[in-house]
């Protein structure tokens, strides 16, 4: 189906979470009102037949998010990413990150990864799934510090989608997080009846972890502001005003880090989607990134599948 694809594909993505946080929870995109039984079994169907299905997409984000939190300076990128997914359930994806003002690279950032997705009775469905992204030296995302991330998440389907999804990320550093979320999706109608559906899916996410990622990045973002010999700004997290062993203690503890709320349109037909979502999140008084601040987003995507 063409719905699991879509969702696999942005599984892929926001396994490295620079967000296409995206990522990761379109439920049904051709199952609304608007489209009699009849015409959605048939696509269904059609769908469930196909050995292999491959998706192409395309992301424009108006900055980068970790899970809400964001980097010191604003880094909005486009993305290219690939999706092939197989009916047993298992998947691969790969995707090409450009940050928006990189002057020296082609490529700010590379994943592949690959996962395994399965309905677990009618209601619920489980996804497993692990990524590894290609950070340049001195990357300016945030996460750089953890490019490998295997993931696990289980969703419930009722009148709602409601799930729970766990991310361990590790490279440099090792980090937990915890994202609980749900979301409607209602149905706006169509333009061409039968062959099309418009839909808006508000979602909430409060998601927890620990933050030891943070400290190297502002040890990295200070070591490179040395080394330019610029002047080091009030960056935040950073323990200039703080002891070493309190630092530590905040990097290590699990705590709440932030509040979101999507509200991605979508424009679909049989093989492709167009989107446009913002994200508001609100960070926690935990966040070393910015405690208490808020950030919006804005998002634009496109993805076809053949």
């Amino acid at each position: 189906m063409r719905v699991a694809l879509i969702t696999a594909f942005l599984l892929g993505m926001s396994t490295t979470t620079v967000y296409a946080q995206t990522n990761g929870t379109k439920q049904d995109t051709l199952g609304g009102k608007e489209m009699n039984a009849t015409k959605q079994d048939s696509i269904v169907a059609e769908e469930s037949k196909k050995p292999v299905t491959f998706t192409l997409g395309a992301l424009y984000a108006s900055n980068a998010s970790y899970y809400g939190q964001t980097a010191v300076n604003r880094l909005p990128y486009v993305a290219a990413a690939a999706s092939l997914q197989f009916r047993s359930g298992f998947y691969f994806t790969g995707t090409a990150f450009r940050l928006l003002n990189d002057s020296v690279s082609a490529v700010s950032a590379g994943s592949a990864g690959a996962g395994f997705t399965f309905p677990i009775g009618k209601k619920f469905t489980a996804d497993l799934s692990y990524s590894h992204t290609f950070y340049p030296e001195n990357s300016a995302f945030l996460q750089a510090a953890n490019p490998d991330n295997a993931a696990a998440s289980l969703k419930y389907k009722y009148w709602m989608t409601t799930g729970i999804n766990a991310d361990y990320a590790f490279g440099k550093q090792q980090d937990v997080f915890l994202t609980l979320s749900t979301e409607k999706q209602v149905s706006l109608g169509s333009i061409c009846k039968n062959k099309d559906l418009i839909t808006l899916t508000p979602a909430l996410e409060v998601i927890g972890g620990t933050q030891h990622f943070y400290q190297t990045y502002i040890s990295e973002k200070v070591s490179e502001l040395s080394k330019l010999g610029l002047p080091i700004p009030n960056l935040p997290g950073w323990p200039r005003n703080t002891s070493t062993s309190t630092s530590t203690k905040e990097n290590t503890s699990f705590d709440l880090l932030s509040y979101n709320l999507k509200v991605p349109l979508a424009y679909n037909r049989a093989h492709y989607m167009l989107q446009l979502e913002y994200q508001l999140s609100v960070l926690s008084d935990k966040a070393l990134s910015g405690a208490g601040t808020s950030h919006s987003f804005f998002n634009g995507s496109f993805y076809y599948q053949f």
